[in-house]
């Protein structure tokens, strides 16, 4: 039975209104108030690839993605198809909340320089693809995302360049989520590897619960929220959580930071996201894919423990943690005065090496 809300005092209102939204998986972390002396912007990782725009197709919508090439590209190349986290975030790994995350940027960039060819989209709600056939108000279930992966796939192994024996699937965030699927979305010609970047280890609306709770902990640490009207929006969060698995919608507060998290269009595939269970999921990656695990032990979104969970259903996966890298897998620094922009800080110099050398092993680069 889900939990019952209790009245929300006008003060406890504007407090969560101030506390903004909620990450949820989301390139959220690290920000930077306008008084912030600029800093010089990160070189990038790897090397510029040789980069086409693509559409595609799945089931009535039409996506926007990019294709792109290590510089001196021939044919019967690897190739990787790179899929996104959570909430709007584009092609290139960037969200409304960081526009400058270029995580799926940065990976392109690492696997071109490797010999790597890549695909890359704007799923629904992101980017040039938007909300594609359907009305901004329409809800979205987990199979539209779902479907969305393997026409992505599916397009990819037909490009000319590449060798339908040697994919890759990169999930980042929640995307990791459809790489541990990607043996049964692939169809026909299943991956040759996986890897698994900042991935979750227990549900997903288990994950909202934490990461929620710890802003609400946090804020009422620096005296924004009263002890008060944190047990209130505690309280709520779980009510809502509750509602969603039981099958409702939850009758959120106008302005409650989930509001845009936990809505009508947003519950179906809340609903069923949540239902699989990322070590399940893990157990049914067949034996002979490869798999690599990145995390960054600066991460703020996915701890350490969710990890060692995951890594209870891939025994034989490789696990790399890069020193220093946060969520969206950039350099870290809480010292005073460090850069906290996203195109301030370096891709973690990590990440090439675990990747190209897992790359290696499992494709034959």
């Amino acid at each position: 039975m889900p939990l019952v809300p209790l009245p929300r005092p006008a003060r406890a209102a504007r407090a969560l209104a101030a506390l903004a939204a909620v990450p949820l998986l989301l390139l959220l972390g690290t920000a930077c108030s306008p008084e912030t002396e600029p800093n010089p912007i990160a070189s990038a990782p790897g090397v510029r690839p040789a980069e086409r725009d693509i559409t595609f197709t799945s089931g009535p919508d039409t996506l926007h993605g990019t294709f792109a090439l290590p510089p001196e590209a021939g044919e019967g190349l690897p190739a990787a198809l790179i899929v996104s986290g959570s909430g709007p975030t584009d092609r290139d790994g960037d969200n409304p909340a960081r526009p400058d995350a270029g995580t799926n940027e940065n990976l392109a960039r690492v696997l071109a320089d490797a010999g790597v060819a890549s695909l890359r989209y704007d799923k629904f709600g992101s980017g040039d693809t938007g909300t594609a056939s359907r009305g901004p108000d329409a809800p979205v279930d987990y199979d539209v995302f779902a479907d969305e992966v393997a026409a992505a796939y599916a397009f990819m192994a037909e490009q000319p360049e590449v060798d339908p024996e040697r994919l890759v699937v990169i999930g980042h965030s929640e995307g990791a989520l459809f790489a541990l699927r990607a043996h049964e979305l692939a169809g026909a010609t299943p991956p040759a590897a996986l890897v698994l970047a900042a991935p979750p280890g227990r549900r997903y609306l288990d994950v909202l619960d934490r990461q929620v709770t710890e802003q609400v902990r946090q804020a009422e640490a620096a005296g924004s929220l009263g002890f008060t009207e944190a047990d209130q929006m505690l309280s709520d969060t779980r009510y809502a959580i509750a509602s969603v698995r039981d099958g409702e919608v939850p009758d959120l507060d106008p302005g409650s930071p989930l509001g845009g998290v936990l809505e009508p269009r947003t519950a179906p595939f809340l609903r069923t996201a949540d239902a699989m269970d990322p070590v399940d999921l893990a157990r049914e990656v067949p034996g002979d894919i490869p798999v690599l695990v990145l995390w960054g032990t600066a991460d703020s979104q996915i701890p350490d423990t969710d990890v060692d969970r995951l890594m209870t259903g891939l025994p034989r996966a490789e696990r790399v943690d890069l020193e220093g890298a946060d969520h969206v897998l950039r350099m870290y620094d809480d010292a005073p005065g460090a850069p906290v922009l996203d195109a301030q800080r370096r891709f973690s110099p990590d990440v090439a090496p675990a990747l190209v050398g897992f790359l290696e092993e499992s494709v034959g680069l």
